[in-house]
């Protein structure tokens, strides 16, 4: 934004400044090469492990932080998305929805031993909970986990799981009830259990450099501690997960508009139509007001939003809305980005075309737009009015 921002702190601003310098120097001269090599370098986990980036709200004695912060959050993954290729933030990404749930309900010796790894990017991890025939509807998830002599027998199948084909360990969530989010439990499950198989999903329109996976359960047996949280109540287990997971993409749809933003001010003012700079003309100059009115508008929304998290409260109907208005206000600049490039907007390695292909998966993933509108009407107790 223009004006100064009320909620920027000394210690936020530095921790944007360090992002900022390790994104321009680590991550943006690369892009390119990890985009066609269709992977991100094992170090690049690491070395934002070792930053602290995934340590959220994790206990120290797991190798996190020690402490939350909702801005801080969104900085990063704001800063993540708008590297110039937002795959590199989801190739990475995949372990912060399911850290929560580990650090929740985990065993102790977990915790203690694997958890660490985990967050500081020697190991992977990921949450499988969307399937093929359900996408955002997780009331009707069908993957089934029975109750053996020794443990549990799950069947089923995951869909769209990003880090799914690196990643260690899955929080896998299965009916072990009835029907509805009330029969839902949740399961740690290391790869390479018998039965558990896993396939990479390709030919993606978009997030070239991050994998995601299908996962296979046939009969996979696990032992009885493998269930983590309390039985049949794994969907409440996991509720805020999914806000925070939201939280991020909403701050990754601000920093994939300031991208666009970015490179098609540059382009207008060097590129000359008319005996005149593009800038110069009004009808241009109009659509940079508009783009950043639509950056500036998301900004504060979720400013308002992080600072309500940190306050100790979870506005759910809030965060819906403003992924909904992020990724449409992210889907309004990118076209406006594209229309100011011209013909040089729709050749490969143009910013402003990547941001165009990855819009449609920031619009989906994370619980789709109507689902997010649908769960703000509820929230808000409007539903049957």
């Amino acid at each position: 934004m223009t004006c100064p921002s009320p909620f920027m702190t000394p210690e936020r601003e530095a921790y944007r400044s360090t992002l900022k310098r390790f994104f321009d120097a680590e991550v943006k001269p690369h892009v390119e090469d990890w985009e066609a090599a269709q992977a991100v370098p094992w170090s690049l986990h690491q070395k934002l492990g070792e930053m602290g980036v995934f340590g959220f709200g994790v206990p120290e004695e797991y190798g996190g932080l020690g402490f939350d912060d909702a801005f801080m959050r969104a900085d990063y993954a704001e800063l993540a998305f708008g590297c110039g290729a937002s795959g590199v933030a989801a190739a990475v990404g995949g372990r912060s929805i399911s850290i929560g749930p580990m650090v929740r309900f985990a065993p102790e010796e977990f915790r203690r031993t694997i958890l660490p790894e985990i967050v500081q990017g020697r190991m992977n991890s990921a949450l499988a909970i969307t399937e093929p025939g359900g996408g955002s509807d997780v009331a009707n998830l069908t993957t089934r986990a029975e109750r053996v002599a020794d443990g549990w027998v799950l069947n089923g199948a995951k869909a769209y799981i990003t880090g799914g084909m690196d990643a260690r360990w899955f929080v896998v969530g299965a009916r072990t009830g009835g029907p509805g989010l009330g029969g839902i439990s949740l399961f740690l499950i290391e790869a390479g259990t018998p039965g558990f198989t896993r396939t990479p999903l390709g030919g993606k329109m978009g997030w070239h450099c991050s994998t995601q996976a299908m996962l296979h359960f046939d009969d996979c047996r696990v032992p009885a501690e493998a269930l983590i949280g309390p039985e049949n109540k794994g969907f409440i287990a996991i509720m805020n997960n999914f806000n925070y997971e939201r939280l991020a993409m909403t701050a990754g749809g601000l920093g994939m508009m300031r991208v666009c933003y970015d490179a098609a001010l540059d382009w207008a003012r060097e590129r000359k139509t008319f005996a005149k700079r593009l800038i110069e003309h009004q009808v241009i100059a109009h659509k940079f007001a508009e783009m950043s009115a639509r950056i500036d508008m998301t900004e504060a929304y979720l400013e308002r939003i992080c600072w309500t998290m940190n306050q100790g409260l979870m506005p759910s109907a809030e965060i819906a809305k403003a992924k909904v208005q992020s990724t449409k206000a992210l889907e309004f600049v990118a076209s406006e980005g594209m229309q100011i490039f011209g013909g040089a907007g729709y050749l490969v390695g143009n910013p402003v075309e990547r941001v165009w292909r990855e819009v449609k998966v920031m619009a989906i993933g994370g619980g789709s737009e109507e689902i997010m509108r649908d769960l703000a009407v509820r929230q808000m107790g409007l539903a049957g009015q």
